[in-house]
């Protein structure tokens, strides 16, 4: 074998597969673009899924990739795991191929073997195979004709060589290929020990064979509901990371440099020698990992946060950072280390590059913020793993505590508990989330996505019969807003049409656009001979497919009907107007907050537009000023929009911006707002614009505010909308200057007068207040009862601020050497105690704090406090007589107990 750095071997298979006639397409998002059911992208078929099941159609039928994936669970994928075992991780790449009915076993079997033993050089005697115990056919191509010998072919079970999506569904034996690492063994030892899935072996790639369509569950694999399909696939994985242990012959993954100069760099920052490194070598693994898995996911755009992908993000920082303070880290670090993920990987994935200060600004401000909290929730863990028994299993709900309260991963808590010899409770912990997430209206279940036939039998019926060509629907949403089409096909759920039914309608060709990357769906009205049908949105089922959604206003909808098919054109030109706009907004945020800021939401709508992006801070008024200032700079200088097709990797390696969780083909549709060589805008989009700036007339920003930890929110109006916004600003300003008996200009400074006159009246109210409660209480300083020899004014009062309260046990303080001071108030509906007893009388056993606390059960509160005072609030005033009763039967057992 030759030495391949990493780099080489991902770039060697690519190569390979692209001389084989293979298309090579980017790697997808790790956040699934078309399958909400996945948490993250975890091989490397989820990007083919729909190609594969015949709901996406693309222009090759050979496919080649290099995918990061993410895997958090499973029987392989254990976080404790991370670290000690020397081939787990949480992200990883898979190397794949793959063939939408193009080739199948024998080319996928040839491709792989060739690769491994010609491209990498792996000597074919370190080489052995499994295949699915009734599978013939790819048995005989490696023995007869690869020539491999049939002591390197173990038939396994359905258990580790079929592969299915579901129960029913597609479906098809594996062969998988496994790297001898004890030759030494001998070869009659192979068969048994593979069986066995004995050590010795690596597995190095797994062959998919998409042969059968699976038409009932059938648990025994008797193969009786397996029906061939009309177009058997190949979908194969071979992980990065492993392939390059064995060409770079190191007995572990963590050996080779895809981790090694992320180990090498935390060492540097930590000051140990190699010898203490490999002494305590699991933190630095687990740093590794971690770290690579964070970077990769912010570059994807998922954020920490306490849910679904956010809290995975979260969850690797933290636990990075927690091994951290197993090597004396006690200051952040991981931006220095994901500094080396960034400068290795950068090269092939080069949103890590672009989005490089984002990814260590986001790493750092997560690390700090587990840094506040690591102490205080270590101090409480080990607290509790004391109070246990030796070996002892630590309670879920209070597992659970130290994660919502504390902010302690429960991996961990998990961690610390295993190093003390303690268990965890996995299913009270479980217990416990469920409850929070009922209690907190969480845990609501995603719904399944409708998949149904009728939409692809159809698609197919209308190719079938020439109505349609292959690509499908003609989608011009770029030009005329009235085009003439005909009608293929009507929907709808009734036998007979009805004026006022909800229809579905296929044409041809159509001008709608679908919603996509945040613009809405087009509206408008499609017009037959004596009937029309209000379209009121749009969807694409299936590829290739468009269906018009809308009320039927007048007739019948036939099939074969010559109509037009005519946008709303005014809704259009406001969306226009918003869209191109969301690019200008786009654009002044990055240019004043930094290059950090990343799109992760939009909506593009007629009345308005929306705009959420990773920000850490709240935008200032005087930023917002400022962009919106250069937003309308831009559209006064008239800048040219324009769109261009292009290859989606040229458009990603010139800068294109891509948005956040969208799909993208492998030919894109780029916009442009530039002026005289000038790019100030350059976006991935398949939405409709201006063609100049000038077109959008005005922008105006009207809110910013928060959506969550790390992102923000603008909304803003563009066009008539902005102008009417400006005029009602302008009518209340006039309005309010009207009533202030001023002008527009000097109403500020008539508001700051007002302002400062009323102010003073308040301060002399509460004086009047202060002087009408102080005589109020001398008053009824006179009505001291004594209860068991204790003096004790109890008072009743309404409307009266606890500042006032306070003054007034002051009040009684000075009056009377010994006693208790008891007042309850009605402010608004919401009762208040305060209890004040002097220092002779505490240190007698009489306290205020326990006096509060049970008199404000009475009212329906709670509270508490020291000794000497303490106050409470509840939610009954009603029950106010009542709860200072209470406080007099409360001091006379006190008085009687000291």
């Amino acid at each position: 074998m030759e030495y391949m750095t990493s780099a080489q071997v991902r770039q060697a298979f690519l190569d390979y597969f692209e001389e084989q006639g293979h298309k090579r397409v980017m790697s997808s998002s790790l956040v699934p673009g078309n399958d909400p059911t996945l948490l993250f992208t975890n091989a490397g078929m989820v990007q083919f899924k729909d190609v594969f099941l015949g709901l996406d159609k693309r222009d090759y039928s050979r496919a080649t990739t290099a995918q990061k994936c993410m895997r958090v669970s499973g029987k392989h994928n254990d976080l404790e795991n991370v670290g000690p075992s020397p081939r787990h991780h949480t992200f990883f790449e898979m190397l794949g191929n793959f063939s939408f009915g193009d080739y199948f076993k024998e080319y996928a079997i040839r491709y792989a073997y060739q690769l491994l033993t010609e491209v990498y050089k792996l000597p074919p005697d370190r080489l052995v195979y499994t295949v699915y115990e009734n599978d013939d056919e790819a048995y005989d191509i490696w023995v007869n004709k690869i020539g491999v010998d049939p002591k390197r072919v173990a038939r396994m079970g359905p258990k580790t060589n079929f592969w299915q999506m579901a129960d029913t569904g597609p479906c098809g034996p594996t062969s998988e290929i496994h790297w001898d690492k004890s030759p030494e063994m001998g070869e009659d030892h192979i068969i048994p020990m593979l069986i066995e899935e004995d050590d010795r072996f690596l597995e190095i790639w797994n062959l998919v064979f998409m042969q059968f369509n699976r038409t009932q569950p059938d648990p025994q694999h008797t193969g009786q509901y397996d029906e061939p399909l009309p177009a058997p696939g190949v979908d194969t994985g071979m992980g990065l990371e492993r392939i390059v242990s064995i060409v770079q012959q190191k007995n572990n993954n963590y050996d080779t440099d895809l981790f090694m100069p992320i180990i090498k760099r935390t060492q540097e920052l930590a000051g140990t020698t190699d010898e203490e490194r490999e002494a305590n070598i699991v933190p630095y693994r687990v740093i590794a990992d971690h770290i690579r898995a964070a970077t990769f996911l912010i570059a994807d755009g998922v954020l920490p946060g306490a849910k679904g992908r956010d809290s995975v993000c979260r969850l690797v920082i933290r636990r990075a950072a927690y091994f951290g303070t197993k090597l004396g880290f006690h200051e952040p670090f991981l931006a220095d280390v994901a500094d080396v993920v960034i400068a290795e990987m950068g090269g092939h994935y080069i949103e890590l590059k672009e989005r490089a200060e984002a990814i260590k600004k986001t790493i750092t401000r997560e690390e700090e913020r587990f840094r506040r909290t690591l102490d205080t929730g270590l101090e409480e863990l080990n607290a509790m793993l004391d109070d246990l028994p030796a070996g002892g299993t630590l309670p879920g709900e209070k597992v659970f505590y130290l994660k919502s309260t504390l902010g302690l991963p429960v991996r961990v808590t998990q961690d610390v508990a295993t190093e003390r010899g303690y268990q965890i409770d996995e299913a009270g912990l479980a217990t416990a989330e469920e409850e929070h997430a009922i209690i907190s209206g969480g845990g609501q279940a995603m719904g399944t996505i409708d998949r149904s036939e009728t939409y692809n039998t159809l698609l197919q019926q209308l190719q079938t019969t020439g109505k349609l060509p292959a690509s499908g629907v003609a989608y011009l949403p770029y030009g005329d807003t009235t085009i003439d089409a005909t009608v293929l096909a009507v929907l709808h759920d009734g036998e007979q049409i009805s004026v006022g039914d909800k229809v579905e309608i296929v044409l041809d060709q159509t001008p709608f656009y679908v919603e996509s990357g945040g613009q809405v769906s087009d509206t408008g009205t499609i017009i037959g001979d004596g009937w029309e049908v209000e379209v009121e949105d749009m969807r694409r089922p299936v590829a290739g497919l468009i269906v018009h959604i809308g009320e039927v206003v007048q007739g019948t909808p036939k099939v074969g009907d010559h109509v037009q098919a005519v946008v709303d054109a005014q809704r259009r030109i406001a969306i226009t107007r918003n869209h191109t706009g969301t690019h200008l907004l786009h654009a002044a945020l990055r240019n004043h907050l930094g290059t950090h800021v990343q799109q992760r939401g939009s909506l593009v709508a007629p009345d308005r537009l929306r705009f959420d992006f990773a920000h850490d801070a709240r935008v200032t008024p005087e930023q917002l000023r400022a962009i919106e200032r250069e937003v309308n700079d831009i559209i006064l200088a008239q800048y040219p929009v324009w769109d261009e097709q292009k290859p989606l990797e040229q458009a990603r390696q010139e800068g294109a911006m891509a948005l956040f969780g969208e799909k993208y083909g492998d030919i894109v549709r780029t916009v442009i707002i530039a002026n005289n060589g000038n790019r100030y805008s350059y976006e991935l989009c398949g939405g409709v614009h201006v063609k100049n700036t000038a077109d959008i007339g005005l922008f105006v920003l009207v809110s910013e505010g928060s959506v969550s930890a790390g992102v923000r929110r603008v909304e803003a109006l563009t066009g008539q909308g902005a102008i009417d916004y400006i005029q009602n600003q302008l009518d209340t300003l006039y309005h309010i200057a009207g009533q202030l008996n001023t002008t527009p200009a000097d109403a500020i400074h008539k508001i700051n007068l007002l302002q400062d006159e009323l102010q003073a009246s308040r301060k002399h109210i509460e004086k009047l207040q202060r002087e009408l409660a102080r005589q109020n209480f001398k008053t009824q300083l006179e009505t001291v009862e004594h209860i068991n020899g204790v003096p004790t004014l109890l008072m009743q009062l309404t409307d009266t601020p606890i500042e006032t309260l306070r003054e007034m046990s002051d009040w009684f303080r000075n009056a009377v050497s010994s006693g208790v001071f008891v007042a309850g108030t009605d402010n608004a509906g919401k009762p208040l105690l305060l209890v004040t007893v002097t220092e002779d009388l505490t240190k007698k056993g009489v306290h205020a704090g326990n006096i509060v606390r049970e008199i404000a059960k009475v009212v329906g509160g709670g509270g508490g406090g020291r000794p000497n005072m303490a106050q409470a609030g509840g939610n009954d005033p009603a029950k106010l007589p009542e709860a200072l009763n209470k406080a007099r039967e409360l001091i006379a057992q006190s008085v009687n107990g000291a």
